[in-house]
């Protein structure tokens, strides 16, 4: 039996066959990993696609708020152009400003322009779309409603009380 493990021709049979079978292992697992590439590759070309296209049509999406937004901000312009929006504008300004001032009265003259400027800047940052807009509030409960009429009420005596005040703005 030791004559069969010392012939070197035995001996290089065995290590080429085992040699064989590694090699075929080492193959079948190339084959394998080649084709789990490929499909990892797909998966990512796929991926890749649907991002592009997401993201192309975000910023379509993008491009047309903004192109809405200038719209619009150019319509708002375009209509506080009128006088009777001017006059309306004015008005509110006043309003408010009376109103800060209601709560603010010790130095009425310092006071009654920081109020009105304070006002101004409001209608402003309304008006860019930056804030709360009270004044579509107004204008949808209309003239006949509490904030159409409220703007500038007074009592029985001729002042102005706290609470129309407070509802004014």
């Amino acid at each position: 039996m030791l004559e069969i493990f010392s012939n070197p021709l035995y001996t290089f049979g065995m290590g080429f066959g085992l040699g064989v079978v590694f090699l075929a292992m080492a193959i079948f697992n190339h084959w394998k990993t080649k084709g789990e590439f490929k499909r990892y590759k797909s998966h990512l070309s796929d991926k890749l696609e649907l991002d592009a296209r997401q993201l192309q049509d975000t910023n379509k999406e993008r491009a047309r708020l903004s192109q809405e937004n200038e719209n619009l901000r150019i319509q708002v312009n375009r209509l506080n152009e009128k006088t009777d929006n001017k006059l309306a504008r004015e008005l509110e300004i006043l309003a408010r400003a009376e109103k800060h001032m209601l709560i603010n009265a010790p130095g009425f003259a310092p006071a009654w322009e920081m109020a009105k400027s304070q006002a101004l800047s409001q209608i402003e940052t309304e008006e860019k779309g930056m804030s709360f807009p009270q004044k579509i509030f107004r204008k949808l409960l209309g003239p006949n409603g509490t904030a159409g009429t409220a703007a500038l009420p007074e009592n029985g005596n001729g002042t102005k009380t706290q609470e129309t005040a407070s509802t004014a703005a």
